[in-house]
């Protein structure tokens, strides 16, 4: 069957259809991991390929995953065809420059076979509480090369003993094989539903409508794309290194018709820190933002993608080159990228201004009752406001979309004692529309444990736009005492370690 020769009706039934394996791949593996990164904070994302390894439909998990996990796909089937038609095995990756984003996200791929052949992939990819290397959590703050920030998993068959001899150079590897053995199921449920939808439409049906749907999104970008203003439109931004200097970052969006062009060239050369980011993972924020400002209820594929041309000088921060440092630019180097993309459009695509644009991420290991522990979070902010409304306040913003460890699920696990948890009020900018307001975060610790702090919007917070006032720049205090942007240290029993997180940008004066 072509491409064409799907009815609206049908084309509207079968991306319901394949939505929902998705969906239903990421309930398998959120039910059954073990971590709360994973089984709590939901830190975890699946999606169909078509046999080339273009995205055919994904759950809406996390953003910075899903853009970039069509580069693993690529990766494995690439392997895989030099061997020959891949058998029923699954595989993993997690190497940034093979597909990966940073090694904490792992990747596990499984071939979809229906009369033998080759017809798509299933993926899943979640971020691990441990990835081995010498820093617990694989988030270090002042890492330098990519060995520095846990184990490399260049892609290969991901069979029993390879999951098991992986997790045993890990910490906590009962926890980690588990989680490996929830996305191996979330793979495998998918696989079959696929295998049930084939029966039902018949093969070539369906291979015809996965196509359709890629067809279809491309069609719904295309027009939402040529309802903006042709032109050439530019931002600028900085991130904050370790040191505290900027990294500058430079975008050029050029809108011609039905297409847009991004470029990147301007932005900084890669660091020597970890705010590199691989080009799957800048295409992944960029792709984000477009669609977000484009057509966002269009089928989350990659035929939405196909008039976006995106590039960045290879050696820079926004394409680096191994054996960069990724561990932040997959967090907070994307959420930046975002932030560009946003205030490029703004003006033709009435965006938002701009989010906290970070994801306070925090690492705490140790032991406890004799048992090593490593835990891992993100921490939501402030939207920025929107033309229409207010920014959403305490909210994972942009390429995170993760939820809060529940105080009670993170006690229990943990030596540690949530002494506040609250919106930070009055942090989202002023304006016509108020921007977001922030969280307030604080731990007390009950044991000896380390800390790891990557976060940014630490010197200057979010833009607001049109008049808006800025939202507040984001805060960590050691019990009371302001520490870097990027940080780690030791806490002792009755220490408290409080994030205050950016508020959003407003937009408009008054109000």
């Amino acid at each position: 069957m072509s491409a064409g020769a799907m009815d609206p009706i049908a084309l509207q039934v079968l991306s319901g259809g394949l939505r929902a394996i998705c969906d239903e791949m990421g309930a398998v593996l959120v039910r059954a991991a073990h971590s709360p990164n994973i089984k709590e904070r939901r830190d975890c994302s699946t999606a169909l390929f078509d046999a080339g390894g273009e995205l055919v439909m994904q759950a809406e998990h996390i953003p910075v995953h899903l853009g970039s996990m069509p580069a693993a796909v690529e990766s494995v089937a690439r392997i895989a065809a030099e061997h020959g038609v891949p058998g029923e095995e699954q595989w993993i990756l997690n190497d940034p420059f093979r597909g990966g984003t940073h090694l904490p996200d792992i990747t596990l791929v499984a071939p979809i076979l229906l009369g033998g052949d080759l017809c798509g992939w299933v993926a899943s990819r979640a971020h691990h509480a441990d990835v081995g290397g010498p820093t617990p959590g694989g988030m270090p703050a002042g890492s330098t090369s990519l060995r520095d920030e846990g184990t490399v998993i260049e892609p290969r068959p991901a069979g029993d003993d390879v999951l098991t001899a992986l997790a045993a150079g890990m910490r906590r590897p009962d926890q980690r094989l588990a989680d490996l053995r929830a996305q191996r199921a979330a793979n495998l449920r998918g696989r079959v539903r696929i295998g049930e939808l084939a029966e039902s439409l018949g093969r070539e049906r369906l291979l015809g409508g996965m196509a359709a749907v890629l067809d279809y999104a491309e069609r719904r970008s295309r027009s939402s794309i040529a309802a903006l203003e042709d032109g050439v439109f530019e931002a600028a931004d900085e991130l904050e290194a370790a040191d505290g200097s900027p990294i500058p970052l430079r975008i050029r969006a050029e809108i011609s018709g039905e297409e847009i062009d991004v470029d990147f060239a301007g932005s900084a050369p890669q660091v020597g820190g970890n705010l590199n980011c691989p080009l799957p993972v800048t295409r992944a924020a960029t792709l984000f933002a477009i669609r977000a400002l484009t057509d966002p209820d269009a089928p989350a594929s990659a035929g939405a993608f196909r008039p976006v041309r995106i590039s960045a000088p290879e050696g820079s921060v926004l394409n680096a080159r191994p054996p960069a440092a990724v561990a932040g630019g997959n967090v907070e180097t994307s959420s930046r990228v975002a932030d560009l993309v946003f205030a490029a459009l703004a003006p033709v695509a009435d965006g938002p201004a701009q989010g906290q644009g970070t994801m306070n991420n925090l690492t705490l290991s140790g032991f406890a009752s004799g048992e090593e522990f490593t835990y891992y979070e993100t921490i939501g902010g402030g939207q920025g406001a929107c033309p229409g409304a207010d920014g959403p306040s305490a909210v994972h913003v942009a390429m995170s979309n993760t939820l809060n460890t529940p105080i009670e699920a993170l006690e229990a696990d943990l030596p540690v004692r949530i002494r506040e948890l609250a919106v930070r009020r009055g942090s989202g900018g002023e304006g016509r529309n108020r921007g977001g307001d922030g969280v307030i975060r604080s731990f007390e610790a009950l044991a000896p444990m380390r800390y790891t702090l990557i976060t940014e919007r630490r010197s200057r917070g979010p833009r607001g736009r049109l008049g808006g006032g800025d939202g507040a720049p984001g805060l960590n205090l050691l019990n009371g005492e302001p520490l870097p942007a990027k940080c780690e240290g030791e806490l002792e029993p009755g220490d408290v370690l409080r994030i205050e997180t950016p508020g959003g940008g407003g937009l408009g004066s008054g109000g």
